[in-house]
């Protein structure tokens, strides 16, 4: 068995490989100006979580990029369900891209490459892995400025993560799970792949701007409106971070996370909360919910 491959499937260059075979040209812009967009969807128990969403971001993604994904929405589901079945993958992580592409001899113009579009799948993983979910995610606060909107479009899923990455260093050389950052008003924003979400006695908060909108952020606020619970979308400072009664982080690799601890202080009661529990029970409910979740096999066979 390859020890630096895990187990799974690629749809590359049109056709199904192993994922030690699915290589990509070093001239694509994707990898030489990082110039690519993507977006990753997860499969529990045989069906895919709210696949729909996440290839309507896809799309648009690509569209801002201005480079339009040329591959139709019904041709994309099989992709990705052949990428699960192929792998024999239960359970899933599944991310597909779209890169600018090679331009011809290298020339320097972007308009002049081709779109490349790839997909792969690999076993589902996590951020905060379910034995650990009592004890709760302790995050790095750290004063990194999140690349600013005016720069990057956050709502663009990317790979400009730099400023991500080198959060994730800092937090793991101080002994902590993950990094939250924060934009130049110092106001919160999101972490490696998460949402994030606090909780005091008005509600439930997630930041408004300079955030990617999250299909499992998204999800939260369809949670809630299930369960009557007032949420809404505003800056959050550092103070209101740390004197939250509630904090959690949303991702697609993991669901709804309890975050515990920030910098090593405790977040209330520096347990998992009442109402993140409520809806971490719920979110994984709806993954058997028709009008949540698509069976991998109906995709195959339709």
């Amino acid at each position: 068995m390859n020890k630096i491959f895990p187990q799974g499937y690629a749809w590359i260059n049109g056709e199904f490989v192993k994922l030690a075979e699915a290589k990509i040209s070093i001239l694509d812009w994707g990898f030489l100006r990082s110039d690519a967009t993507y977006d990753v969807v997860h499969v529990w128990k045989g069906r895919f979580f709210r696949l729909d969403k996440h290839i309507d971001r896809f799309f648009e993604s690509a569209k801002k990029l201005r480079m339009p994904c040329q591959i139709s929405r019904d041709e994309l589901k099989k992709i990705l369900a052949n990428c699960v079945s192929k792998g024999k993958l239960e359970s899933a992580y599944v991310e597909m891209i779209q890169t600018r592409g090679m331009s011809p001899k290298f020339v320097r113009d972007p308009r002049l490459a081709t779109p490349r579009v790839m997909a792969f799948a690999v076993p589902f993983g996590w951020i905060l892995k379910q034995e650990d979910f009592e004890k709760g995610l302790n995050v790095l606060l750290t004063d990194i400025k999140r690349i600013p909107p005016s720069s990057v479009d956050p709502t663009i899923k990317n790979y400009h993560w730099m400023d991500l990455v080198t959060g994730m260093l800092d937090a793991y050389e101080k002994g902590n799970d993950t990094a939250v950052l924060v934009d130049e008003n110092n106001n919160i924003t999101e972490g490696p792949g998460f949402n994030l979400f606090c909780v005091n006695g008005s509600g439930i908060f997630t930041p408004d701007h300079g955030v990617l909108e999250g299909i499992t952020r998204q999800s939260v606020f369809d949670l809630a409106k299930e369960l009557h619970l007032p949420i809404m979308k505003k800056s959050i400072s550092v103070e209101e971070l740390y004197n939250a009664e509630e904090l959690f982080a949303t991702s697609t690799a993991g669901g709804i996370m309890p975050i515990t601890k920030v910098s090593g202080k405790e977040i209330g009661k520096g347990s998992v909360g009442n109402l993140t529990r409520q809806l971490h029970k719920l979110y994984w409910q709806k993954h058997s919910d028709d009008s949540w979740s698509t069976s991998i096999s109906d995709i195959l066979t339709n």
